[in-house]
């Protein structure tokens, strides 16, 4: 298990290959799905069980209403079980459920369960499950300028005051944790318009495992990974670690100060 102090605070996963899991055994794309709706559960209850802030699953993108309407008829209907049979585990376990994308696409019959449980767990304080649903990252974008636009328009909003950080409040992730590190599984090597402007400084860990076939040890082998990097942000090398041990020294001078005034106040009886 890595160190705990170099674990990412927030995951991103685009779950992929399940058409091709399904095709290698002879099975419908249907069928596919359904396994990867095993893998969610187990990787949702691994990454609690890793401590992690933020675990958000790219479920549905935006171009996945382009599919033959049978399958995306099979996909709704997974995702409405899910939210019904997991219902219980997500509130026992204190998991917060949110969502990005438009969700106003998505049919009655999933909208309903998921609102209610986005409500049922609202003020639960364990990790956040973020499903992705009717999402690209273009059109987040997109719509966050919009919404932006129209600040600038009530006067709410001055064009300088428009910088990166000020930009991404519009964004449907703002109130999440940054993205730490995004998992892309099945071997492709794409981030296929996912968390466009979130990935900027995100590590990237390209698993060559299907979907289905995805579980807690792939997970830990990429939380490996992601904890044996250095994480510069731009910066060299030599300048991370120098903030590093200024920041140790800082801890040890505070520590020296903290004793000296438990000292005097042993000394002077308070």
């Amino acid at each position: 298990m890595p160190d705990p102090n170099r674990l990412p605070r927030h995951v991103g996963i685009i779950m992929d290959g399940n058409g091709r899991w399904a095709a290698e055994r002879g099975l419908r794309r249907e069928q596919g799905h359904s396994r990867g709706a095993d893998a969610v559960r187990k990787i949702v209850r691994a990454g609690r069980r890793a401590g992690l802030e933020a675990l958000t699953l790219y479920a549905f993108s935006s171009q996945n209403w382009s599919r033959p309407p049978r399958e995306v008829l099979h996909l709704m209907q997974l995702l409405r079980r899910y939210l019904i049979e997991e219902r219980a585990e997500i509130l026992d376990n204190g998991i917060r459920l949110v969502t990005v994308g438009d969700i106003e696409r998505l049919p009655r019959m999933v909208l309903r369960p998921l609102r209610e449980l986005m409500a049922a767990s609202a003020h639960n304080k364990g990790m956040e499950l973020c499903l992705a649903l009717s999402y690209g990252g273009r059109e987040a974008i997109a719509t966050a300028a919009q919404e932006l636009a129209r600040s600038v328009a009530r006067g709410e909003t001055r064009p300088e005051q428009i910088d990166p950080e000020y930009f991404g409040r519009f964004l449907p992730t703002s109130k999440l944790p940054p993205l730490d590190l995004l998992i892309r599984t099945s071997g492709e090597q794409r981030v296929s318009n996912f968390f466009l402007w979130e990935v900027a400084y995100a590590e990237l860990h390209f698993s060559p495992v299907l979907w289905p076939d995805f579980g807690e040890a792939e997970l830990w082998s990429a939380l490996r990974d992601y904890a044996a990097r250095e994480r510069r942000f731009g910066l060299t090398s030599a300048q991370i670690q120098s903030r590093v041990n200024g920041r140790e020294a800082s801890h040890a001078r505070t520590s020296i100060i903290d004793s000296a005034i438990d000292k005097l106040a042993l000394d002077t009886g308070h």
